[in-house]
């Protein structure tokens, strides 16, 4: 069954209870979303803490993907880009599928929500993201209509002697 998406959804306490959830568990699978396993709900708080703030201010809109029971199954965060030359795009962050939903096509529709959701702000053409190096991400990502624009070989240190390339990808929106 599909995930229904909502832009914009209430911040309810279920729901930052959720996001926290989602986040450690797909950290702890091994997902390259800012954190490197084990972690607990606890070291995740403090992101989801400032990812809320950011909400409110109305400087990022979340994309939440939810599953037939109702529970938060996938993220993406459409950030504006406040540097006035670079108004015409916006970045996507973190942008996760539970791992009990992953396999399923949900990552692409994710991706397509994410999309439509940039095309309703006035005046954005593209989408910029990055992923970690590593894990074939940025293969996923083109195959999603993304195409590669930088890499900084190295950028990201998983661990001592394991650092990994941070790949910026593009999506034109036109």
């Amino acid at each position: 069954m599909p995930l229904t998406f909502t832009l914009d959804p209430a911040v309810t306490p279920g729901l930052r209870d959720g996001f926290l959830d989602l986040w450690t568990d797909v950290s702890n699978a091994g997902g390259a979303v800012g954190f490197v396993p084990p972690v607990t709900r606890e070291d995740i708080r403090p992101e989801v803490v400032r990812y809320l703030a950011q909400l409110a201010e109305g400087r990022t809109r979340l994309l939440a993907g939810h599953d037939e029971e109702g529970r938060l199954a996938a993220t993406a965060f459409l950030t504006l880009n406040t540097h006035r030359l670079m108004t015409h795009w916006l970045w996507l962050y973190t942008v996760m599928v539970h791992p009990r939903h992953q396999g399923q096509g949900y990552g692409r529709d994710l991706l397509a929500a994410a999309a439509d959701a940039a095309r309703t702000i006035d005046g954005i053409e593209a989408i910029r993201l990055t992923c970690r190096g590593g894990l074939g991400l940025e293969r996923f990502y083109a195959s999603c209509g993304y195409k590669e624009v930088g890499r900084v070989p190295g950028a990201i240190r998983v661990a001592p002697g394991d650092d990994r390339d941070d790949i910026t990808l593009l999506l034109p929106l036109a």
